[in-house]
């Protein structure tokens, strides 16, 4: 099997470095080399924050180049947006929609992009959810990211009973059970916005 690249992208806070050892233990429980990879914009939260998560035999690097991700997880529009060239042609780009602005916009440095979805879909496959809507009905917010990871992984080669299994030995134990809906309500494609 040759390497594939994961790559999720978000502000500090919102999860990406507890994904990315969901996605590492799930692919080393597959029987995989896996190599994770985190980087840090600024450490606190509302900074960017990059994981890059690489499985397959023999993995000799931990980090992505451009345009070799194979699933690109966006937590949020302009994060997505930020990081698309990392995507493969044949890539898919699943996008949290959600705004959160960066310290530019909110200093009035800078404006936040229009139609980011929009312009996503005219390079690349954009599958987008509305996980917070879904994270609210589930009663916390905080499962978003949980949402946005069963969402993407319909796109890639896991049983969800593998998924289940690694989630609830990696979150905190007493959130397991809302972990284990969220992710089911992503994978379901509950609150899922068209493909674009």
């Amino acid at each position: 099997m040759e390497t594939r690249n994961i790559m999720i992208v978000g502000v500090g806070g919102q999860g990406t470095l507890l994904t990315s050892r969901i996605l590492g233990g799930l692919m080393l429980n597959a029987g995989y080399d896996v190599k994770l990879s985190e980087v840090h914009g600024m450490a606190q939260r509302g900074g960017s924050v990059v994981t890059f998560v690489r499985y397959g035999e023999k993995v000799a690097e931990p980090i992505v180049e451009e345009g070799q991700a194979d699933v690109l997880i966006a937590f949020e529009r302009l994060e997505a947006l930020r990081y698309a060239h990392f995507l493969k042609p044949d890539g898919v780009l699943i996008v949290n929609d959600q705004r959160i602005d960066p310290m530019p916009v909110v200093i009035g440095a800078a404006d936040y992009p229009e139609h980011i979805l929009e312009t996503l879909s005219e390079r690349c496959r954009v599958v987008s959810v509305d996980a917070m809507a879904a994270a609210k009905a589930l009663g916390n917010v905080r499962a978003f990211n949980t949402i946005v990871l069963g969402v993407a992984a319909r796109h890639m080669d896991f049983p969800p009973e593998a998924w289940l299994a690694v989630i609830e030995r990696t979150v905190p134990p007493k959130t397991v059970e809302l972990n284990r809906n969220a992710f089911l309500t992503g994978y379901r494609g509950e609150n899922e916005g068209a493909s674009l």
